[in-house]
């Protein structure tokens, strides 16, 4: 691309630093590891590009001889909008720029004569479109944006940008498309028929558990969830719940560590009036709360023993006592319980109940640390990276490949809740320093602040020795590995080993 001069008008500068941005975040694209995230930055990426009120973006993967996949994502559109815009792959606007290999733009096909007869248009009496096909020879997916945030039709610089989109779309999409075949995700049964909302990773580790979930859903038992602090039991137990025979019914949550022993009864069983100094009149439990639901418990080795004998009592006879209550009261109720305490240890020492641990552990699933499935750091940094963006409306960023085999290489003893934390904490600062990707300093600031103070490094040597140490440790020096998570050759590893004077311990 030739660079602008600087006696150019000040909108044609701004139109090329437009075109320039939007190839840069193509070819940031192409970094992308999980089609998945692939799909919704490419649909926020053209979205942004064009202003585009609603959009569609849809990828198949025509080798899958007589039912190719498809991929497909949405943004700005109803589930009742989006069942039409699906159908018209084969009738209407879409199908005729798949057929043609063309873009098509219209300020309103509601009243263009090519489009205005088509049934879905007449209904939603749809206004400015543009439909851009991806691939040729045959296309490979379709890019349908219908609206615009501003007044007016798509311009000639939208659709440029469209179709720029799509002719580049393709061959990043080729990658990955072979990479799904290639390297299949092992997650992948499992999301087909679980709902697993925010649930992130494509590892063996984690459809490990997934396999588990997927055993322990129908049946209307209790559950032990075990592992380390931070891990995402409490995730796991929801995705028990919302695929489970009890989904429409209440999900209660209750923390068993945060409640003093004194209320824990009163929080679980509730209480009548009079059953104690706080109860002036009924309380109602998170028991009955749940009724007909689930109810989990965390941190259920921190339970009380005196609740833990009434908690046995509900689970086997599925009836309760409510503080100065003399009935009983039935319960249905699913009970999930989670720890990172080793119970049989705690039964030996007389902190916990044996009859109730035999209870609760009718089906264990132990869900692994995030030290076990360190391939799935890299797309938790993406997925955390651009929720806390939006939850601080701090605009669009990303997280840079070495500031993700930064956190791939890093040790994380909170595991995923920690990693989350970090994440957000690196996004605000990135964004006060008006950086447009999070970066390894921007992630572990103590660190590289440390080292480079200490050795008298510049910057940028101080991260790359970090990542270089961090990796070494990791992987127990072996060389090979550490030069193919930092995508160097190995005699360039030996030579940074040198450079740095990194000595194996």
């Amino acid at each position: 691309m030739v660079a602008p001069t600087t006696n150019a008008p000040d909108s044609e500068l701004e139109r090329i630093r437009r075109e320039r941005d939007l190839y840069r975040r193509l070819l940031e694209l192409g970094a992308q590891h999980d089609l998945t995230s692939f799909l919704r930055d490419a649909l926020a990426l053209v979205v942004e590009a064009t202003r585009a009120h609603q959009a569609y973006l849809e990828l198949h993967d025509e080798q899958e001889a007589g039912n190719p996949t498809r991929w497909s994502i949405a943004h700005g559109f109803t589930d009742a909008e989006l069942e039409p815009i699906r159908s018209a792959i084969s009738t209407g606007i879409i199908a005729e720029a798949l057929a043609t290999g063309r873009t098509i733009v219209t300020p309103s096909a509601f009243l263009d004569p090519r489009f205005r007869e088509r049934g879905s248009v007449k209904i939603a009496r749809i206004q400015e479109v543009l439909c851009a096909p991806i691939g040729a020879d045959p296309p490979r997916g379709v890019l349908y944006l219908q609206g615009r945030a501003s007044a007016g039709p798509f311009s000639a610089d939208d659709c440029a940008n469209a179709e720029i989109f799509a002719r580049h779309l393709a061959p990043l999409a080729d990658g990955l498309l072979v990479r799904e075949r290639d390297d299949p995700d092992p997650t992948r049964p499992f999301r087909e028929t679980l709902r697993l909302d925010n649930v992130i990773g494509r590892s063996a580790a984690l459809a490990a558990i997934l396999r588990q979930v997927a055993l322990v859903v129908p049946l209307d038992v209790t559950v032990l969830l075990t592992g380390d602090s931070g891990t995402g039991k409490s995730q796991i137990a929801r995705v028990i719940h919302d695929n489970g025979p009890r989904s429409g019914a209440p999900f209660v949550e209750l923390n068993c560590a945060a409640i003093p022993e004194s209320l824990v009864e009163n929080e679980l069983f509730g209480a009548l009036p009079g059953a104690h100094s706080g109860a002036l009149r009924r309380v109602e439990g998170k028991v009955l709360a749940a009724e007909r639901g689930t109810l989990f418990l965390d941190e259920i080795g921190d339970l009380a023993l005196p609740a833990q004998a009434k908690l046995l009592h509900l689970i086997h006879a599925k009836q309760y006592y409510p503080l100065g209550g003399a009935r009983p009261v039935l319960a249905d109720v699913r009970v999930i319980a989670a720890t990172n305490m080793d119970l049989a240890t705690a039964v030996t020492e007389r902190r916990f109940r044996e009859d109730l641990l035999y209870r609760l552990q009718v089906l264990p699933v132990r869900v692994p640390a995030l030290a076990e499935r360190r391939e799935d750091i890299a797309e938790l940094t993406t997925h955390f990276c651009a929720a806390a963006c939006e939850r601080h409306s701090l605009g669009r960023l990303t997280v840079s490949r070495g500031a993700q085999r930064a956190a791939e290489s890093a040790e994380w003893p909170g595991n995923v809740r920690q990693l989350a934390h970090a994440v957000e904490a690196a996004v605000i600062r990135a964004a006060g320093e008006g950086a447009l990707q999070v970066e390894p300093q921007h992630l572990f600031p103590d660190a590289v602040d440390r080292r480079a103070d200490d050795h008298g490094l510049t910057f940028q040597e101080a991260t790359r020795r970090l990542l270089l140490r961090q990796g070494l440790q990791d992987s127990d020096w072996n060389v090979t590995e550490v030069a193919r998570r930092l995508d160097v050759a190995r005699s360039h590893v030996y030579k940074l080993i040198r450079a740095f004077g990194l000595e194996r311990k």
